[in-house]
């Protein structure tokens, strides 16, 4: 019996689409845009924080894929009154993307092609992070920005934060955001001793869209650093594009690409 699936989280359905069960999803968030071609059709259930729970429950799902930091508590709570099954998905190092991907085989190796698939994004990623794991990269302190007004950025569990960890890039502040909530996304007064001693800010392009006439005003937060945008899909997206997104942080952590000028 082919399942019934419902995405609310933007990582998993592209990951589950890469596992070939793009024809299974009945639903999703708006934030569920890739692959656009494929989720183009499924029908969109609100957004990863304020899920229409009503229109979710017309649509009969028999596995709803959720994730700790994305989705409410509570949300998850009413997801258990009406769905069979309940998928919560945490990865919090970029090594947790091998757990993940062995998670959704096992709740769907019935069906064609999966348990292949699974272990070929496992293959792909785990020679990503030997490769990225085999140079020797020299330490930076960074600066992640995520949002403006007021700045934000990520603690140091946060996958964001320790992905850039395997290039030794060692993201400020120094604190530890806990397993969910507010605390895994600081807010910055701006006035930071430790601001002065940022090597490199990386403005994401999510979920606050960082452009050009934004490199001057971060350039002021942290005078001594490079400033470069990144693609924060391929930073921050965990499952499928993680053996991508590490092949991107060797990309930015190339000698080249070092250096005090904005970008």
């Amino acid at each position: 019996m082919r399942p019934r699936i419902a995405s609310l989280v933007p990582s998993a359905t592209e990951t589950l689409v890469a596992l070939g069960l793009g024809p299974c999803l009945v639903a999703r968030t708006g934030f569920c845009i890739h692959p656009a071609d494929v989720v183009r059709g499924v029908p969109k259930v609100g957004g990863t924080k304020d899920v229409n729970l009503a229109k979710l429950r017309k649509l009969a799902p028999t596995h709803v894929v959720v994730n700790v930091d994305e989705n409410r508590l509570e949300t998850a709570q009413a997801l258990r009154e009406f769905v069979p099954e309940v998928i919560v998905t945490h990865p919090s190092r970029p090594e947790d993307n091998l757990a993940l991907f062995e998670q959704l085989r096992s709740a769907f190796a019935d069906q064609p092609g999966v348990n292949e698939r699974a272990a070929a994004l496992s293959a792909e990623f785990a020679t990503a992070l030997a490769r990225c794991r085999a140079q020797a990269w020299p330490g930076e302190n960074v600066l992640y920005l995520i949002w403006r007004a007021p700045w934000m950025t990520v603690a140091r569990d946060t996958y964001i934060s320790t992905l850039l960890a395997e290039a030794r890039w060692r993201t400020w502040p120094d604190v530890l955001g806990g397993e969910h909530g507010a605390g895994r996304y600081p807010a910055l007064s701006g006035d930071e001793a430790w601001l002065g001693r940022v090597d490199r800010v990386l403005l994401s392009s999510e979920p606050y869209r960082f452009g050009p006439e934004h490199l001057a005003e971060a350039q002021a937060l942290c005078p001594q650093a490079r400033v470069q945008l990144v693609d924060g899909e391929l930073l921050s997206w965990w499952g499928s594009r993680g053996a991508a997104g590490l092949d991107y942080l060797r990309s930015l952590s190339a000698p080249s690409q070092s250096g005090p000028a904005a970008s």
